[in-house]
């Protein structure tokens, strides 16, 4: 069910134009940190096929959504609870290291989540309907982790990572706050000032510059 829940998101109509311009995906060949190409092919438009790891779980990230960490888990958990198994999984929480482990590192993805960022998107012409889609699957696995853990809020049972992970997201906020100043200029109609273009773009990259190096050690 989760899976299935996954691959309906990355099926959605606007789901590579999400990326492609809310994200800062387009600009990560620019940032020169990884090994690899950015992205496999030549051609201009993005294909789902050419997306690489680093870069689309990045973009994510510095989107404060993280949507590969958590996404799919409150459906599953929601279907659980329809057939009657909830408690089931409860047990199966409290009995097994690796199941546990599985949710641990969902809230982990969720605590680096960070909503209000992009909420100006829940009212987007175009793209309201796949935040919203985003925001609501966030919302609904926080409310069934917490019930499954019977925990009042997440990694409250990490007390040492969470402080790393809080320190951390006081640097990077006011630059994903900035970054996305740059790609909102960048994605304004009208003829656009080629150095004013310039500019954001590079702000972009900047900032994705310190978004990594603050992120990159993180727990």
């Amino acid at each position: 069910m989760s899976q299935l829940y996954y691959y309906q998101l990355k099926d959605h109509p606007l789901f590579l134009d999400y990326l492609s311009e809310i994200s800062p995906l387009r600009f990560y060949a620019e940032t020169n940190i990884g090994s690899r190409p950015a992205k496999r092919g030549a051609s201009g438009k993005l294909k789902l096929e050419d997306l690489r790891a680093i870069p689309f779980v990045g973009a994510w990230s510095q989107l404060k959504q993280n949507v590969p960490g958590f996404y799919g888990v409150g459906a599953a958990l929601l279907k659980i609870e329809a057939t009657g198994k909830f408690d089931r999984a409860k047990a199966l929480y409290e009995s097994n290291e690796f199941f546990k482990a599985l949710f641990d590192n969902c809230e982990m993805a969720m605590e680096k989540s960070f909503f209000p960022l992009t909420r100006f998107l829940a009212d987007d012409e175009i793209f309201a309907p796949l935040w919203n889609k985003i925001y609501d699957e966030y919302e609904l696995t926080r409310r069934y982790l917490l019930l499954i853990s019977e925990k009042d809020s997440l990694m409250s049972d990490y007390p040492v990572e969470l402080q790393s992970i809080q320190m951390r997201e006081r640097i990077m906020l006011p630059l994903t706050t900035i970054q996305q100043y740059a790609l909102m200029k960048l994605r304004e109609s009208g003829e656009p000032d080629e150095t004013a273009k310039h500019s954001f773009e590079k702000l972009v990259v900047r900032c994705s510059f310190g978004i990594i190096n603050a992120g990159r050690n993180s727990v």
